[in-house]
């Protein structure tokens, strides 16, 4: 298949990239290298260089690459805590962008999409782990973004027949040997601990040790980049027989902060210090996802179903890329 993949110069957008080009498909990346890395780019693929909030620029590729069997939807503003401070730019700008991505696709008879969506949708979950059909309470106008986009895709598929699949992924962690985890600023949990192990940041710090869970810190569930990239392939290659869907994406398995850290002290070999601050306003306890429903349609299994595992991807890239993709 010909595949657009929009931010697929960024983290999980070019580890998908590379898993596509090994199944053996061909792929064109669009990004605008705002958070992206030109370096992380597969040069199997093609890259254009380009903003979705340009309406003649995203048509402009659809026209140059004619025939996309379908696209991947991984572009957006991702920080639940910027989009705290600067709500416009998720609300508007996410789903503005989004619909520009569609109305090319629609225009160009592209009818299947992979929307990279968020567990930031389920602030006050009623189950754990959390269901698919849980109800929707967004926890930051990110999560409210993503939310509307899987709206919008909804009526795309009413009216236009535009078969998507929405993922709602929890932690994505881990890396590849050429490909890693590179944010500026850094706000994931597993590099901010694995800096304190390269001597760049003098301790981590846990936001709030009094939750009621077993170590009294925040428990989430982590899921593997690649085993989130595998997803998405599945999700593509089964989309005209299973038809729109929404799934869940976790290992099933929580593991709380200390716990973490814990795991980074024995992987990496150095002590890591922590230090303990007051909780951040709106820390769920708990957030594990139920991936039952993939597992079953889909056939998805993660490859790395355990801390340590994924620890030990995000040690080696992070120990020989101590400066990214500058390194």
């Amino acid at each position: 298949m010909k595949i657009l993949v929009t931010g697929g110069a960024g983290y999980i957008g070019s580890i998908t990239t590379a898993e596509l080009i090994a199944a053996g498909h061909q792929v064109i990346v669009l990004d605008n290298l705002y958070q992206g890395h030109a370096a992380a780019v597969p040069p199997e693929a093609t890259f254009v260089q380009a903003d979705l909030a340009d309406r003649e620029a995203v048509e402009q590729v659809f026209e140059q690459h004619p025939h996309i069997d379908g696209i991947m939807h991984f572009a957006s503003y991702t920080l639940v805590g910027e989009s705290m401070q600067e709500p416009l730019r998720y609300l508007r700008d996410n789903l503005v962008n989004a619909a520009n991505l569609l109305e090319a696709a629609v225009t160009n008879g592209v009818r299947r999409f992979i929307l990279s969506s968020t567990a930031n949708l389920f602030d006050d979950p009623t189950t754990m782990p959390i269901e698919p059909d849980d109800r929707i309470v967004p926890g930051s106008p990110y999560g409210e973004s993503k939310f509307f986009i899987e709206r919008m895709l909804h009526w795309f598929d009413r009216i236009y027949g535009v078969k998507s699949i929405c993922l709602r992924y929890f932690n994505a962690c881990g890396d590849t040997p050429g490909r890693g985890e590179d944010h500026d600023p850094e706000t994931h949990l597993i590099p901010l601990v694995l800096q304190v192990a390269l001597g760049q940041r003098p301790h981590i710090t846990i936001f709030g040790d009094d939750y009621p869970t077993r170590d009294g810190t925040c428990v989430r569930d982590y899921v593997h980049v690649v085993d989130l990239a595998r997803a998405h392939i599945l999700a593509m290659e089964n989309l005209d027989r299973i038809g729109s869907r929404k799934f869940n994406l976790g290992n099933g398995n929580g593991y709380s902060v200390k716990e973490v850290i814990e795991m980074a002290r024995k992987v990496t070999g150095h002590p890591i210090p922590h230090v303990v601050g007051p909780r951040r306003p709106g820390d769920p306890a708990t957030l594990v996802a139920s991936s039952n429903t993939i597992r079953q349609e889909l056939g998805w299994q993660p490859r790395y179903p355990d801390l340590e595992s994924i620890m030990r991807s995000a040690w080696e890239w992070h120990s020989s890329h101590p400066h990214g993709y500058k390194s």
